[in-house]
């Protein structure tokens, strides 16, 4: 869920919509710029850790190995992810980009290689690391463009629930292109693959420079080499938000496999989990084509609480059909949470220091994912099939809670409160 943002100054305001949609929002003038090659830099970014699994695991013939060199990378990347952005902020996305999409090229193509030479799995861990480091932040770099672009306009709105499906998009059609190419080409093909889109889609991208933010981008105001956007205790609280989402992503797939695979039908496994997805999708889009009224911290603790609800439900699936209509639900649920805290974003943190946020929050869902994959495929192995449905379970009400105990940081007045720290200065701003 969304919700638009407009200064209290009539001179910063645009005009507002009655019905702003996504036919409004992509005649914006220049979106198309960074949209498509944003679009094919962020591909890869779904295919990286299917392609680790399946290369490892052929090599190793272990999934333990392939899980773990995986989730090597995840953790790094959701440690480096945030101080990325704040170069992004500090220096200007191309400079962060060119030599980041090379790094990741030749670390990527690097553990490729020790993989087929059956390296020890120290090896693969030290490659691990700066192939999950390196990975490019496109998709925050696209939210901080669209916050640029369309400063308070009301498609703000629209514009988070665009990247939201963007995203869920990008997480179906990633992996099914990874798992092709490893299955039917080669099992290196994957990460080879994801190395080459990469390097063309993010030097693409860094090449449009017309859109990316300007560096102190609060007008000369903004004071973020001194201070981190995660001081302001708003991003905080969503950081926490955002790692319960990442719990439901990595319970979910385990558990999902787990399940099918005690039932005899691993085939269905794609099908469950496309159903989850779909959910996302269909939700993201319907969020985007709504106009909100409520603001949009209540509105992300009402539907946090409905996400929270919807994963403790699906340990009791014990049928195919019933695991899916819950998958779906939750699929549903998840979308509004993370559309909705894309936008607290957009009130909360001055403009110069957005990407870093944005790069907390995608890094919090990938540190979210590991752990929940860790700790989902030890309760399957020593539970029982569904056991790893409990992460979720676990990880969205523990974030509920915090939510609800800490909701008053995520109004926009708390952004006013971090000026005299160092983080910017930004016209006062009042939530519809």
């Amino acid at each position: 869920m969304g919700s638009a943002v407009t200064t209290t100054d009539p001179a910063t305001t645009s005009p507002a919509p009655s019905r702003p949609g996504y036919g409004q929002l992509l005649r914006t003038r220049g979106a198309w710029t960074f949209l498509l090659p944003g679009f094919a830099a962020r591909q890869p970014f779904a295919m990286l850790t299917i392609s680790i699994v399946l290369l490892v695991q052929h090599t190793t013939g272990s999934y333990g190995s392939a899980g773990a060199a995986a989730a090597v990378t995840g953790v790094s990347m959701a440690l480096f992810a945030p101080y990325s952005g704040r170069l992004a902020d500090r220096y200007g996305q191309r400079a962060v980009l060119l030599p980041g999409v090379l790094v990741h090229t030749l670390a990527g193509l690097t553990l490729t290689g020790l993989a087929l030479a059956h390296a020890p799995l120290w090896a693969l861990f030290a490659a691990a690391v700066p192939t999950g480091a390196s990975v490019p932040q496109i998709g925050p770099m696209v939210r901080a463009r669209w916050g640029v672009t369309l400063k308070d306009s009301p498609l703000m709105t629209t514009a988070a629930a665009f990247e939201s499906v963007t995203d869920e998009l990008t997480f179906v059609l990633g992996p099914l292109l990874a798992t092709a190419l490893c299955t039917a080409v080669a099992p290196a093909a994957g990460l080879v693959t994801e190395a080459a889109l990469t390097l063309v889609g993010g030097l693409l991208f860094a090449a449009q420079r017309r859109t990316q933010p300007p560096v102190g981008a609060d007008g000369g105001h903004a004071r973020v080499e001194h201070s981190s956007a995660l001081r302001v205790p708003g991003v905080r609280v969503l950081v926490v938000a955002f790692l319960g989402i990442g719990t439901v992503f990595g319970g979910m797939q385990v558990s999902l496999a787990a399940f099918t695979e005690s039932i005899g039908e691993p085939g269905l496994n794609g099908v469950l989990y496309g159903t989850f997805a779909a959910g996302n999708m269909l939700s993201g889009i319907a969020c985007g084509a709504l106009a909100w009224k409520t603001a949009p911290q209540r509105r992300l603790v009402v539907g946090y609480t409905a996400l929270a609800v919807a994963a403790s439900a699906l340990w009791t699936a014990h049928s195919v059909l019933l695991l899916a209509a819950l998958g779906l639900l939750v699929g549903m649920c998840i979308a509004p949470a993370l559309i909705t805290g894309y936008t607290l974003v957009e009130g909360l943190v001055p403009a110069g220091a957005r990407t870093e946020a944005f790069t907390w929050l995608t890094g919090a869902v990938a540190l979210g994912q590991a752990a929940a994959v860790t700790v989902a495929g030890q309760l399957e192995d020593r539970l029982w099939a569904g056991a790893g449905f409990l992460v979720p379970m676990s990880g969205t009400v523990l974030a509920l809670l915090t939510l609800v105990t800490l909701r008053s940081h995520l109004a926009t007045r708390a952004h006013s409160r971090t000026v005299a720290r160092g983080v910017g200065h930004r016209t006062p701003a009042t939530v519809d």
